[in-house]
């Protein structure tokens, strides 16, 4: 009972964060060049066609693979039946493979911060491609245990999003660190340290959890 209360806070506090991400992300669709994070790119990165196009397809796909993720660990919907599960985790894996990580490599190649920054975000999105990746091959081969163990590590990187803004806050407001070591570092920990979490959590059975509570009856159904 008291992993499922867990489990419920968390969902809530990510569905809060999603709703939060879509009013910042929803002024960009003016496609104006002078607004919030675009005013800390140079004109000419502003006027750089691929850079604007990796930025857009960037904030959209990231906004929607966060939603789609989440709802693919909510048991009520996981045991609707194999059908739906199916379909939201083809739109996530697409999503990301596709659309998400290759954007994001694109906005790396832009990232402020110097070499460090771009480092960090590229190696984030080779990251996260993989990890879904492996959990598509996993699907793909019925080695379910390895699915959920690969999805959660592919969320974990998703949810760098929601640590890099959380740490951010954390950091330059607590601890009061200067903007640049505040960017510098959660640039990395926001990835590295979810993926260490979650390595945690994996070991702690939060994989074996989500099989056997979350997906069993969902992989029975799929395998009759």
């Amino acid at each position: 009972m008291f992993r499922k209360i867990i489990l419920l806070l968390a969902a809530l506090f990510i569905a809060a964060f999603a709703g939060l991400m879509l009013t910042k992300t929803l002024p960009y669709y003016t496609f104006e060049k002078g607004i919030h994070f675009l005013t800390t790119k140079s004109d000419d990165t502003n006027d750089n066609p691929v850079f604007r196009t990796g930025f857009y397809v960037h904030i959209t796909t990231s906004l929607l693979v966060l939603v789609a993720g989440l709802l693919q660990f909510l048991p009520w919907l996981a045991r609707r039946g194999p059908r739906l599960h199916r379909r939201l985790g083809k739109f996530y894996i697409i999503g990301i493979l596709a659309l998400a990580a290759p954007s994001g490599l694109i906005l790396a190649r832009f990232a402020n911060g110097g070499l460090a920054a771009q480092v960090g975000f590229t190696l984030q999105c080779v990251v996260w491609w993989l990890c879904t990746w492996r959990a598509y091959q996993a699907a793909r081969q019925r080695q379910w245990s390895l699915h959920v163990d690969w999805m959660l590590r592919s969320y974990a990187v998703t949810l760098a999003a929601l640590a890099l803004r959380s740490e951010s806050y954390v950091m330059y407001y607590v601890f009061e660190t200067k903007p640049i070591e505040t960017y510098l570092t959660v640039t990395w920990l926001s990835w590295v340290g979810n993926l260490v979490l979650v390595e945690i959590l994996l070991e702690a059975g939060l994989g074996r959890y989500f099989l056997r509570e979350y997906f069993g009856n969902l992989l029975v159904k799929s395998t009759t």
